[in-house]
C-alpha cells in the first residue's frame, strides 16, 4: 500500500511541481530540514506532508475527468443526431418527387377527353350487348335489333324503311331506353342508323347533344351489290361551286366499285383529287367540270358477280359564287306628267350565269301595264371579263300615279337582292297662249 501511495504521490508531485523529490527514503536531501530530526518525527512530519498533496492532487484531477466526461457526452449528438436528422431530410426530399411522380397521371387528348359515349348498342344474344361500331356487316335475313339508352328517344334510319309498309319495322319506347328493330332484312336496308336522346325537365325536352349514337350497317346479298333503286334514270346538278355526289350505295364493303360513261363507253379516273370513293356514300365529284356533263354509272364487282347501278344523267350549272349585286337608276328623278322615263337596273356577274329580274312601280296599282327590255352582254371591267346583265322598264306619258318608288329584284342560283329609287311626277307645262285673231 504504502509503494502505490509512494507511487500516486509521485505523480501528484510532479504534475504540480510542489518538489523536486519526495522519496521517504531521502528526507535528509529535503531542504530546511535538519538531520538531528529522528525517524519518528520525519515519518509523521512526511505522512502529514504526502496527505496534504495528495489532497491537492485529487483536487486537481478531477475537473480534467469531468472535462473528459463532457467531452464524451458532447460529441454524442453531433455524432449521432446529426446524421439522423441529415438521413431523415434525405428520406424526405427523395419521397417528395416520388409523390409529386405519382400525382402526375397521363391524360388523354381534349377530344378524347370530353368524347361522349355512344348511346346506341346492338342485342346480340339475350342478355348480351355490343356497342355498334363505326361499320357493322350483315347478311341480308338476319334480324337487327338496337336499343337506344335515354328517356325521350327520336330514331334515323335508312328512307327506304320509311316507305314500306309491310311491317319489318318496329319501334318500342320504354322507360329508359327505346328498342328498334327489322326483321326480315333485306339489301335496301343498308345505310346509317342513328339515335339521340332528349334531356326532358318537367314536360319540355330539348336536344342532348352529348346523347347521340350512330352506326353504319351493310346488309349483303350476292344477288344485290347495290342498293335498289326505283328510279332507272337520276338527274344530278353539276353546280361548280358546290361537290356533287353520285349515290351508288353498294352493300357490301368488299364490293370494287368503278365509275363509268355512258357515250362514249368508257372508265371515269377516279384520283381521289377531282373524284373520289366512299364506300358508304358512293363517289363524289369535287371539281364539277363541264367534260362530266353526261350519263354515268357505276359498276360493282364481288365474287364474280358484276351489276350496274342506277344511271346519272349529270348537267352542268354554272352556279354563281354569290347573289346578284344591281344597281338601279332612273333617266331622271323628276319629270313633268305626259313625259316619259324609264328606270334601268343592271348587274355585273360572273359569265354564263343567268340573272332573273322583277319589278314593282306605282302603276301596278290601277293595272298600268309593264314595257320592258332586258339584255346580257359580256363587258372587260377591271381587267376582267364579266357579264353584264340589265332589265329596262318603260313608262310612257307620265302620269300623277306613276309617282312613287320603284323597285328592282335581282335574283340567281344563290339568292335575291332588291334595291330601289323614287320618282316625282310634276304637273305638266301650261301651253303658251296663241296670239288674238285681229
Amino acid at each position: 500500500m504504502n509503494s502505490a501511495m509512494n507511487g500516486r504521490v509521485w505523480n501528484c508531485c510532479r504534475a504540480v511541481n510542489s518538489c523536486s523529490c519526495c522519496s521517504p527514503t531521502s528526507a535528509a536531501q529535503l531542504p530546511g530540514v535538519c538531520p538531528s530530526m529522528n525517524s519518528k518525527a520525519l515519518a509523521v512530519l512526511g505522512c502529514s506532508l504526502l496527505l496534504l498533496i495528495l489532497a491537492e492532487c485529487q483536487e486537481k484531477e478531477k475537473p480534467p475527468k469531468a472535462t473528459e466526461k463532457k467531452l464524451t457526452k458532447e460529441p454524442k449528438p453531433n455524432k449521432l443526431k446529426p446524421p439522423k436528422a441529415t438521413s431523415e431530410k434525405l428520406h424526405q426530399a427523395v419521397a417528395k418527387p416520388a409523390k409529386g411522380k405519382a400525382r402526375v397521371k397521363p391524360t388523354a387528348p381534349p377530344s378524347q377527353a370530353h368524347q361522349p359515349a355512344s348511346i346506341l348498342t346492338r342485342v346480340v344474344a339475350r342478355g348480351h350487348f355490343q356497342k355498334v361500331p363505326d361499320s357493322l356487316t350483315l347478311t341480308a335475313g338476319d334480324t337487327l335489333e338496337l336499343r337506344c339508352k335515354g328517356r325521350a328517344v327520336r330514331w334515323r334510319f335508312p328512307a327506304y324503311l320509311e316507305d314500306e309498309d309491310e311491317g319489318r319495322l318496329r319501334i318500342k319506347h320504354f322507360e329508359r331506353h327505346s328498342q328498334l328493330l327489322v326483321v326480315n332484312s333485306r339489301a335496301a336496308d343498308t345505310g346509317e342508323y342513328s339515335c339521340w336522346s332528349f334531356q326532358c325537365r318537367d314536360s319540355e325536352c330539348q336536344d342532348g347533344e352529348d346523347r347521340t349514337g350512330k352506326g353504319f350497317i351493310f346488309f349483303t346479298d350476292p344477288q344485290e351489290l347495290f342498293v335498289p333503286t326505283e328510279d332507272y334514270y337520276e338527274v344530278v346538278q353539276l353546280r361548280t361551286n358546290h361537290p356533287t355526289l353520285l349515290p351508288c350505295q353498294v352493300t357490301s364493303p368488299l364490293a370494287k366499285v368503278t365509275l363509268h360513261r355512258e357515250f362514249p363507253p368508257e372508265e371515269v379516273a377516279v384520283d381521289g383529287i377531282d373524284i373520289s370513293y366512299d364506300v358508304k356514300r358512293g363517289f363524289v365529284i369535287h371539281r364539277p367540270r363541264p367534260s362530266y356533263a353526261g350519263s354515268l354509272f357505276c359498276m360493282a364487282s364481288l365474287a364474280g358477280v358484276r351489276q350496274i347501278s342506277t344511271k346519272y344523267m349529270l348537267i352542268y350549272i354554272n352556279y354563281p359564287s354569290s347573289a346578284p349585286k344591281p344597281t338601279v337608276s332612273a333617266s331622271a328623278s323628276a319629270v313633268r306628267a305626259g313625259e316619259n322615263f324609264n328606270v334601268t337596273c343592271t348587274v355585273f356577274g360572273e359569265p354564263e350565269v343567268a340573272v332573273d329580274f322583277t319589278w314593282e312601280y306605282p302603276g301596278q296599282q290601277i293595272g298600268r301595264p309593264p314595257y320592258i327590255r332586258e339584255r346580257a352582254d359580256l363587258a372587260r371591267r377591271g381587267g376582267q371579263v364579266q357579264q353584264e346583265s340589265e332589265s329596262i322598264l318603260y313608262i310612257d306619258e307620265a302620269r300623277v300615279i306613276d309617282e312613287g318608288l320603284y323597285t328592282c329584284s335581282a335574283m340567281n342560283l344563290q339568292g335575291t337582292t332588291i334595291v330601289s329609287t323614287r320618282v316625282q311626277v310634276l304637273p305638266a307645262t301650261p301651253a303658251p297662249r296663241g296670239a288674238r285673231s285681229g
